[in-house]
């Protein structure tokens, strides 16, 4: 988080002024931009989920999940939400299914996978339709826009594959200076 906090300010000291921001769900960037209005990358939160509960769900809780996550880009936050608590009520006391490790006193989440993938969008709920909610704004509901942006450099910094971090960091000042 300190590194985010870092490269803000200097942003900040070039003269950056902020007045949205798009992030792809990393958690210290809820604290480090709580001053301005925040919208985590619906793509990103759904890939999230996916990692979860897969593309093709096993369990009726995974399924019922993964149709509701596939309705959040053509939601609102209050029919997304009210989808999610429902959820929630049918599937609640199944997440919390605890497994004991026979001989100790130890347990696990028995549906850990789809725990988590609710977890992660009621976590992630607040901030995933901040752009309704700021409509002159004009944010995005993704990062995709910037994610194109920056194909090029990838692929620029692709060739130059085996570089120290050192290194990699200063062809990527480079590349962004212009002088490529």
């Amino acid at each position: 988080m300190a590194n985010y906090h870092y490269g803000r300010k200097i942003l900040e000291e070039q003269g950056w002024t902020f007045t949205a921001i798009v992030v792809d769900g990393r958690r210290g960037m809820v604290k480090v931009f709580d001053d301005i209005p925040l919208q985590i990358c619906q793509f990103h939160q759904m890939k999230n989920v996916t990692k979860y509960i897969t593309r093709r769900p096993e369990t009726p809780a995974g399924k019922e999940l993964r149709a509701i996550m596939l309705t959040l880009a053509r939601s609102t936050e209050i029919e997304f939400a009210t989808l999610l608590s429902s959820w929630h009520q049918a599937w609640g006391d199944y997440i919390n299914e605890k497994t004991s490790v026979a001989g100790t006193k130890h347990w696990y989440y028995t549906h850990k996978n789809v725990r988590s993938a609710y977890r992660s969008l009621a976590r992630n709920l607040p901030y995933l339709f901040t752009y309704q909610k700021y409509p002159e704004l004009n944010i995005p509901n993704t990062t995709n826009s910037l994610d194109g942006s920056f194909v090029h450099l990838k692929d620029k910094v692709k060739l130059h594959h085996g570089l120290k971090k050192e290194r990699r960091y200063k062809v990527i000042e480079e590349l962004l200076s212009g002088r490529d």
